[in-house]
């Protein structure tokens, strides 16, 4: 990923432990370790941490614009979650892809698979473009 681009991890991306691996138009990858605090009571992902890591990386791909000082945000409108295996391996990797959109309604799909490629998770989400900079 361009470094340029880069930017701090904000606190709950920082208590989750996941980066951002590759953000560019329409894309984007983020790895998330198997820590044990996003573990349910059986000590595999929570769905609730599947579903953040599908929505930050679908919305991170609809938002991409190559240059940090001209954010776009977005807000999400909807997420529908569908849950296909547990992971195994030691890294969850999702990807978000913008599918379409206009100028204020983008939409995305997102995948998480672990580090052996078995699909843990998909998701379809629908975002509003927001205007100004970091209030809702």
């Amino acid at each position: 990923m361009d470094d340029s681009l880069r930017e701090p991890p904000y606190p709950f991306q920082a208590h989750l432990g996941f980066t951002i691996d590759e953000w560019n138009q329409d894309y984007c990858r983020l790895s998330q370790p198997m820590v044990p605090h996003i573990g349910n009571r059986y000590g595999i992902p929570h769905g609730g941490v599947l579903a953040t890591l599908l929505d930050t990386a679908a919305g991170y791909a609809v938002c991409y614009t190559g240059d940090r000082d001209n954010k776009q945000l977005v807000m999400t409108l909807s997420l529908n979650v569908q849950y296909h295996s547990v992971a195994r391996g030691e890294m969850l990797i999702a990807e978000g892809r913008k599918t379409g959109g206009g100028k204020s309604v983008a939409f995305a799909d997102a995948e998480i698979t672990d580090e052996n490629g078995t699909k843990i998770a998909t998701a379809t989400a629908v975002f509003k473009y927001r205007s100004g900079k970091g209030k809702p």
